[in-house]
């Protein structure tokens, strides 16, 4: 009898119920991204000196693989000792309000595992018992999606960006001074931007599940998917058309995985319909 009772709420559960949960799935969330904001504030060393003034340094991971590259191939691209530009902060709070919100941009991007938690707990009730099972593989699946985008941003988007914008001049009359704002918005945007792109094969995946995409579908607006891409990869990188090929494969490998995860879906619901179609009989 327990069971029953604690399952009829759940059904009977108001429109303002439901916006009640959710807000305390939202405050929980917010919770977890001050608490750990306030982490990365303590860490400002390295946060700014490391991580977000590390693409502006010439020995930059990227930069180096990038020269032996081109050395390499006798160029010499990415080979240089300094990037010609200088950072500035042109107003009174410029400095600490850059602190602040990046230490809340580190803390969503730390505690987004938990934020998809709350996420899941929020809608898995709307869900079948053997959909719900797949939680935790889901907030896995997707948190390392993210966290490769991040990275993918950080590492590869960035510095192609930050080598062609700051190094562009439209005569030797003219200085790059960025703004602090500036500079960290194009960093933040980089990487946040390639996590969440990276999170195309679980968005094709719940649309697979809900029947808004098929495989079919996929496959016959490939060509579209692939200008679109182009179009994405160009707006997020310098216009080069190096870096925005850098850029297209991973998401064009991303694509394609995409089908066959909808395939694979797709697949399983027609196995689970036949299954029910013979006990039925």
């Amino acid at each position: 009898m327990s069971p029953k009772k604690k399952k009829s709420p759940e059904k009977e559960m108001s429109f303002l119920d439901h916006l009640e949960e959710l807000r305390w799935h939202l405050i929980r969330s917010t919770i977890a991204v001050v608490v750990l904001g306030g982490i990365a504030f303590l860490a400002k060393d390295f946060i700014f000196d490391v991580l977000i003034f590390g693409p502006k340094k010439a020995d930059f991971p990227t930069y180096k693989l990038l020269c032996k590259s081109a050395r390499y191939l006798g160029f010499d691209s990415f080979c240089f000792t300094e990037l010609p530009f200088r950072v500035q902060s042109r107003t009174m709070a410029g400095q600490f309000s850059a602190h602040i919100w990046t230490s809340i941009t580190a803390g969503f991007i730390v505690a987004f595992p938990y934020v998809l938690y709350e996420f899941w707990k929020f809608v898995s009730p709307g869900l079948h018992r053997n959909e719900r099972s797949g939680a935790r593989g889901f907030i896995i699946v997707a948190s390392l999606l993210f966290f490769t985008g991040v990275l993918f941003g950080y590492y590869v988007v960035t510095p192609l960006s930050m080598n062609f914008l700051g190094s562009y001049q439209v005569s030797d009359q003219v200085f790059n001074d960025f703004d602090l704002s500036s500079y960290i918005g194009l960093v933040r945007a980089c990487a946040l931007s390639s996590g969440l792109i990276f999170e195309l094969p679980i968005v094709i995946y719940f649309l697979t599940k809900i029947g808004v995409v098929t495989p079919q579908i996929l496959r016959k607006y490939r060509k579209f998917a692939l200008v679109i891409v182009l179009i994405i990869s160009a707006i997020i990188t310098p216009p080069d058309i190096a870096s925005q090929v850098i850029v297209a494969i991973p998401v064009i490998i991303l694509y394609e995985v995409s089908i066959f995860i909808s395939k694979a879906v797709v697949r399983k619901q027609n196995k689970r319909a036949r299954t029910h179609g013979k006990q039925s009989n």
